[in-house]
Parts: C-alpha cells; structure tokens; sequence
C-alpha cells in the first residue's frame, strides 16, 4: 500500500507536470510572437509587435500612426531648419496627449544623439522627398539604435503609405480597412455632388522664393482629384519634363515654360510646405494674369498641406471640393 509520503509525492509531481504544459515554452515561438517582420526596400526588418516608444522621422508620417494608436515619442518639424515644431491640426490633440516632441533637424540631417536620446524600440522613416533620402544616408546608424522601418519613396498616395504602415508594420489591417470605407464613402457622395470646373486642369506648387513646381498627373494629389471627377492635364506626360528630387511627384517650371504650358482652362495653386502665395498674389504678375485660367475665373486656391496630404488631409480636402463646387 503506497504511503502517504508516496502519494503526496505523486500528486506534487502531476502538478507539476501540469504546470509545465500550460507555462510558456519560449523556444517554441512565444518570444517570436513579441515581434514582427515587416518587408522594406531595405530588406527584412524585425520589430517589436507592439512598440512603445516610436520615433517618426517624417513630420508627413506622423498622422498615420496616431490614427492607429501607435505611440509616438517624437517627430521632426515639419520643415527642415525650423526654429521649432507646430503639431497639425489634425493630429495635435492626440500628440499634446502623448507627449511627443519635437527632435532638431536641419538640411544636413538628422540630429542622431537627440534621437538616441528619445531610447526609441523603433523608428519610422521614409515616405516621400528629402526625409527619405536623410534616412536612407544614415540608414546604419538609425538600425543601430533601433529596428528601423522606411517606408518606400514608391509609396506616393495616402492609401499606400497608410496600408503599409496599416497593415504591414502595425498589424493593424482592420482599422485602416474602417478608415479606408469612411473615405470612399465620402468621395462618393462628393462626386455625386458636385460641378466641376471646366478641365483638364493643372496643379501648381510654390516655395517660398516663388519657384513654381508641376504636379506629376499619374501620382498624389492630381489622381485624388481625378476620382472625383476633375481631370488632370498631361502636361508631364507631354511636356519631357524631368521630376525634382526623389519624391517623383513635382517638376520644376521656368516662368517661360509656364507662359507656354500652362494653358488649360482651371488651375489648382498651393504652396509647397506653407501657404506661400495665392492666386490673388499671381494675378499680379503678368504671366499668370494672362492665363486662360486666371483671366477666366479659374484658378482656385488650395492649403498648402494637400499637396502630399495623408489620410486626415485627403478627407478634408473632399470637404474642401465639396463646398467649393457644389
């Protein structure tokens, strides 16, 4: 007959086995699970599955990842050299509500000790224009602070920037599919709605010394606007022009080549990275004065943010439209 000594015995070695089934076996994947590997230019990249502390070095980024929920500990400003940071009205409550800051950079680049300093578990870079090509310059060193993930410069609409950081990086496909539903709804209600000008139509883009840059018809702003129904020019297409820089979205206009090309009867004017001019302002210059567009009515002003507007930006502009061309 087994003692008791025996039988308690036993009984602490069931438990235990018990125990040991339901424990975590971390050589079987759990840890793994506390990540994710995500596909970018760079190759693979692993990343915590849940980050905390997320440095995004591309102020035009940053709207997704509040929409998403993702803790953001610091940005960059929205222009390279400024003297400080100004949140987006969009996206200013949830980053007060953060904490986020705002980290120093200048046309030479990121300042890496101050992003070190944020003790980040993983940056978000990339995107479009000079942002992305400062990442890619110091791509190794940023890895060597933290998983880093860059979003490809190929990614040029809302809907691709916010899918891949959605859905690829985040994990987070059913959010964006919600936010992807609220827009088309709306997009199809303001397409219905409105009267468009007369087309096809032209974008133009200024800096603050008064260069003027053409929209590429095929990418960004000028594709939103052709699902509304105002249709693009081909001035790219046709004109053998060459893209400025890396964002593959703009190209530079002489003012001659703006007297010649820019000859449709509606024009879309903004600035680039601030409301730098208007049409009112252009009217005075009699080049544009002359154009069919402005001497008809036509051209029409727009923020300066739709340019390379993200998700918050592309639902305000079908307001925009909305009221504009009703």
């Amino acid at each position: 007959m087994p003692s008791l000594r025996h039988l308690a015995a036993v009984t602490l070695a069931s438990a235990a086995l018990l125990l040991t089934g339901c424990a975590p076996d971390e050589s079987s994947g759990t840890e793994a699970a506390a990540t994710r590997e995500v596909t970018t230019d760079r190759g693979p990249v692993t990343i915590p599955a849940a980050p905390k502390r997320v440095v995004v070095l591309n102020y035009a980024l940053a709207g997704y990842l509040y929409k998403l929920d993702v803790p953001v500990v610091a940005t960059i400003p929205e222009d390279a050299n400024a003297t400080e940071g100004r949140f987006s009205d969009f996206w200013a409550a949830e980053a007060e509500a953060e904490g986020t800051v705002f980290l120093p950079w200048s046309v030479d680049g990121f300042d890496l000790e101050a992003v070190l300093a944020q003790d980040p578990d993983l940056i978000v870079g990339g995107g479009i224009g000079f942002p992305l090509a400062q990442a890619e310059q110091v791509y190794d060193k940023l890895t060597g602070i933290a998983p880093t993930v860059l979003v490809s410069g190929t990614l040029t609409t809302w809907r691709d920037q916010f899918s891949f950081l959605a859905e690829d990086v985040f994990d987070k496909g059913a959010e964006y599919a919600e936010y992807v539903t609220a827009y088309d709804t709306r997009a199809a209600e303001v397409r219905d709605s409105i009267k468009p000008p007369p087309g096809p139509v032209v974008f133009l883009a200024f800096t603050a010394d008064g260069t003027a840059y053409g929209l590429v018809e095929s990418v960004g702003l000028p594709v939103e606007f052709a699902d509304l129904g105002i249709e693009p020019a081909p001035i790219f297409a046709d004109g053998g022009f060459e893209v400025y820089g890396k964002g593959g979205d703009m190209f530079e206009l002489s003012t001659e080549q703006v007297g010649k090309t820019v000859t449709q009867p509606t024009v879309f004017v903004m600035g680039f990275n601030g409301d730098f001019t208007d049409v009112a302002t252009l009217k005075k210059n009699p080049v544009y004065a002359a154009l069919p567009a402005f001497a008809e009515g036509h051209a029409y002003d727009l923020p300066y943010w739709v340019l390379r507007g993200d998700y918050d930006e592309a639902m305000a502009l079908l307001d925009i439209v909305a009221e504009r061309f009703a």
